[in-house]
Order: C-alpha cells, then structure tokens, then sequence
C-alpha cells in the first residue's frame, strides 16, 4: 500500500447528535445547519476545493467524515452541556429555531433563554476524537 492509497486517520471527529422523535425533514435541517457553523471555528477542519477533469472548481467540504448519532432528548441536553463544559466547538439547534426563519430570529431565540433551560434537539461538534466520544456518550449511530 502506497502513502496515497493507505487509509487516512483522523485524531479529531465531527459528530451530530440528533434527538430521536425529530421528523424525516428536522432531521436534515438541523444537521445542516449545525454542521455550517463547524468550519468557521475551526478552519483546519475545511479541505481544499473540489475541480472535475474539465476543471470545473466547487466548494470546499469538511475533510473528514461527519458522525450521526441520535439519542433521547436526555441524551442530547446532557452531550450539549458536555461540549459546552469541555470548551469544545459546538454548534446548537434548539426546539424554538422550528419557528423562526431567518438567522437574527434564530440567535434572539437562542439568545432569550439561559443556557440550562436550552432545549437543544442537536449539536453538533469537532474536537479531538476521545474528547468528542465522551461528550455524545449514550447516543447511537442515526439508522
């Protein structure tokens, strides 16, 4: 195995954790949103722009998988305090966002409610990989 075709470990993770009753459709917003705002506290973890064979330039994404897990709304709350307590980069969707639409309405109702009465329905974070293991303790992989 060749240094380019050998397998690529990562020492740090990206996880989404997700709570368990949320719809088809909640599931994929929040996990896009949550993820959005990874990169921009942690740049590093941005790869480099994609090019086609006719060198058509896209987007740069994330350089290294994202996780999914699901777990109670227990779960959830619990890895939310976890992150925040670890200092680790983490993004927040909590239960009101539902009702707003737009991203100053989404950080006033962030904003409005102390964080242990946050009623997160997903987080997401990056760190390093024990550390991001330990705060979604609990959770399973999204089926």
């Amino acid at each position: 195995m060749t240094a380019e075709s050998s397998p690529i470990r990562f020492d740090t993770k990206i996880a989404v954790l997700l709570r368990e009753d949320l719809a088809g459709w909640q599931r994929l917003n929040v996990t896009a949103f949550l993820v959005s705002g990874l990169g921009t506290r942690s740049p590093e973890v941005i790869g480099e722009p994609y090019r086609d064979a006719d060198e058509t330039e896209y987007l740069s994404m994330f350089r290294q998988p994202v996780l999914i897990f699901e777990g109670s709304g227990e779960v959830v709350t619990r890895a939310h305090s976890r992150a925040v307590e670890r200092n680790t980069a983490v993004s927040v969707f909590t239960s009101e966002l539902f009702g707003t639409g737009n991203d100053r309405d989404n950080r006033a109702a962030v904003r409005a409610v102390p964080r242990e009465k946050l009623d997160p329905v997903g987080v997401g974070v990056y760190g390093p990989r024990n550390v991001v293991d330990k705060i979604v303790k609990g959770a399973r992989m999204h089926r």
